[in-house]
């Protein structure tokens, strides 16, 4: 029998190789059992292994989630069920394809998590962010062009932020449409506006780097690579600056993209393709963004509302 470190990598490398896992992931699925290892080691002994693992209890698996729960500072709900998703992964690998099983890790049952819709800016809401974006006097005219153009490509054609950030300078000018491989390298077609197309231009004909056609398009203002947290940092000014809730993030203009097509008439299927998700339950949240926006809607205009 394989020593329990290298089964973890095996089965880390088969999330690789075999599920396309994203690199975030695989990092904190890492961690996760990394913590999950260490804490039987203390409580069974340094010479943990899988037939260990496998003659876990359900009393001993609580107790590993309740001394997460313990920690200093405690992990949040979300963050314990990530724990719980990594350790289950793990199990579910050495049940497949080493025979080694443990039911009781299966059934486990991870803290209840609260279902936050996402909240979209509205259709002036989305415009007014552009167009104000220009006019930040605290940014030289090429950044805020850079940020300007950046929220076009978030809000236009419903990028994630990393794949936003991911363009180079030799994927410029953009053509009709835009080839993105996002989560699980998952390969997409999204189309392009002109005007994305004239913000990206607008900002690169501005930009004062000398760059490489491999170097990324977005430039900090020492010239380095745009992050994404000083994107979030960007939006955090135009959330103050347009008096807008604090839910409006770089990540709800990708929202507001899909309810807005979702608005107009777009079929689920589309917007499931647009959007590079893997599954058509991940977008179907969407149609509750929209029903709630028409019920609320018909609230306030309704004579009897």
């Amino acid at each position: 029998m394989i020593a329990i470190d290298e089964a973890r990598h095996q089965w880390l490398l088969y999330l690789k190789a075999q599920r396309r896992v994203a690199p975030k992931t695989l990092e904190a699925y890492a961690h996760a059992t990394a913590l999950y290892f260490g804490h039987m080691r203390a409580a069974i002994g340094n010479n943990l292994n899988l037939t260990d693992l496998s003659e876990l209890t359900s009393a001993d698996i609580r107790g590993w989630m309740a001394h997460l729960r313990g920690k200093d500072p405690p992990l949040s709900p979300r963050s314990l069920a990530q724990h719980l998703s990594a350790v289950k992964s793990f199990h579910s690998y050495l049940d497949l394809h080493l025979g080694i099983a443990n039911t009781h890790v299966a059934l486990m049952r991870g803290p209840r998590l609260k279902t936050t819709l996402p909240r979209p800016l509205n259709q002036d809401q989305a415009i007014g962010l552009m167009q104000d974006t220009l006019m930040r006097d605290d940014l030289e005219p090429w950044e805020a062009a850079r940020d300007r153009a950046v929220f076009m490509l978030l809000y236009g054609c419903g990028l994630r932020i990393s794949e936003a950030l991911s363009l180079t300078v030799k994927d410029t000018p953009l053509s009709d449409t835009l080839r993105m491989m996002g989560k699980g390298n998952k390969m997409r077609i999204v189309p392009v506006l002109d005007e994305v197309r004239a913000a990206i231009d607008a900002y690169k004909a501005q930009q004062p780097f000398s760059l490489k056609p491999e170097d990324k398009l977005f430039r900090a203002k020492r010239g380095g690579d745009l992050s994404a947290r000083q994107v979030q940092t960007s939006m955090a000014h135009m959330r103050g600056r347009l008096g807008l809730n604090e839910r409006a993030t770089p990540h709800a203009l990708r929202h507001s993209f899909a309810t807005h097509l979702l608005g107009s008439g777009a079929d689920l299927r589309s917007i499931q393709e647009l959007l590079g998700h893997a599954s058509l339950s991940t977008t179907q949240k969407y149609t509750q963004v929209d029903t709630e926006r028409l019920l609320n809607a018909y609230a306030a205009a309704h004579p009897k509302g």
